[in-house]
């Protein structure tokens, strides 16, 4: 045991060498765990920013105009008044996210108690911000309305007292969400493809050969580029939570990150191997980039990262309960964005643990078969 785990930490340096002196790689790394995790939670915004807003106006009235007034940055941009017969114009066109229309006497119908109709045109292909926009802007209009016919700018009241409570998030800040994620989802994409490339790399250098005539087991190599690495994964994110998310982008992580650490390692473990398993099908890094594209998607869509597991069918959430991601997600939200302790992570990582185990056995049957054909 003792020569065995020495075998595992030789070949881990020599793993490190390696990734040491492939410059892609490295800047690979770097740019996964740095630029990209704040280029996607800066950028990719779920709220509604800036959005462009026309109207049509064929009533001109102290309502319409105190409604219009209302519609503000950073929300919104300054409302744009456009003609009747332009509105299917501008829409096609992609000019304006949303089109008021104020059919005439809409004052007087108003204060008559006729309820007039407000259209609200919304270009639905933004399906973020045309939803929680539309929203917006029909607060907006009740709001006005119910302070114009009473008379009183003051907040109108409701017979209840209703009180939300934003949990976790105080500010619904998109920020928060898809920086931390943005690792989470990276952790996963590089150990697929740097244990794949690894084992790639070493049959275009031809060193897979020298590692047969060595003293050294299967198990062994698979293990060292496993560990070694998950070590420089690890290392990268636990720099960009600390760097990139909690420094510049001053997000707070509610739980313990030496506990998502150690989950993460768990979750390594499985991942790293579906790597090695999937280099074992290809021969070159092109046919291994082409195999791990379907699969990698895969895993991020549906475990969870990208929309919540129950907006999925019954049977497809079953099936994702094999798959080492969705665990991952669900036990990193759970300390990072909701500060889950042991005592309620600790289902998710017995599954990880018993899924790595599955997956590292399966990867290493094959490895062996592998390393046998080419022997």
């Amino acid at each position: 045991m003792t020569q065995w785990l020495a075998n595992v930490f030789r070949l881990g340096l020599k793993e490190l060498s390696s990734l040491r002196a492939d410059p892609v790689l490295i800047l690979l790394i770097v740019y996964v765990f740095s630029f990209a995790v704040y280029s996607v939670a800066t950028g990719a915004k779920l709220e509604v920013s800036n959005a462009s807003v026309a109207y049509v106006d064929q009533d001109r009235s102290a309502l319409t105009g105190r409604i219009l007034g209302a519609i503000l940055p950073p929300e919104f941009n300054p409302p744009q008044e456009i003609a009747a017969n332009e509105v299917e114009r501008v829409m096609d066109s992609g000019q304006f996210v949303f089109v008021l229309s104020f059919p005439p006497a809409f004052e007087a119908d108003v204060l008559n108690n006729r309820k007039p109709q407000v259209q609200i045109n919304v270009d639905a292909t933004a399906m973020a911000q045309a939803g929680n926009g539309s929203v917006f802007l029909q607060h907006i209009i009740r709001t006005e309305v119910a302070k114009f016919v009473s008379g009183d700018d003051a907040a109108t009241t409701l017979p209840i007292d209703l009180v939300v409570t934003s949990k976790f998030n105080p500010n619904l800040n998109s920020v928060w969400f898809s920086s931390v994620m943005q690792i989470i989802n990276n952790i996963t994409i590089l150990s697929v493809l740097l244990t794949g490339a690894a084992l790639i790399r070493e049959r275009e250098h031809g060193t897979i050969e020298h590692l047969l005539v060595m003293p050294v087991t299967p198990s062994e190599i698979m293990v060292a580029k496993i560990w070694a690495n998950g070590l420089a994964i690890v290392v990268a994110a636990i720099l960009s939570l600390w760097i990139v998310v909690q420094t510049i982008l001053a997000v707070p992580i509610a739980g313990s990150i030496p506990l998502f650490i150690f989950g993460a390692v768990l979750y390594l473990v499985s991942v790293t191997g579906l790597g090695i398993l999937l280099a074992t099908f290809t021969t070159s890094m092109p046919q291994f980039g082409l195999l791990s594209l379907p699969v990698l998607v895969i895993m991020n869509l549906l475990s969870g990262s990208t929309t919540p597991m129950e907006s999925m069918p019954v049977w497809l959430q079953n099936v994702m309960q094999l798959a080492p991601s969705t665990h991952f997600v669900a036990f990193s939200q759970a300390i990072l964005y909701r500060g889950a302790g042991l005592e309620i992570v600790w289902p998710n990582m017995v599954v990880m643990v018993a899924l790595s185990a599955v997956f590292f056995l399966v990867a290493l049957k094959r490895f062996r078969v592998t390393m046998a054909t080419v022997h």
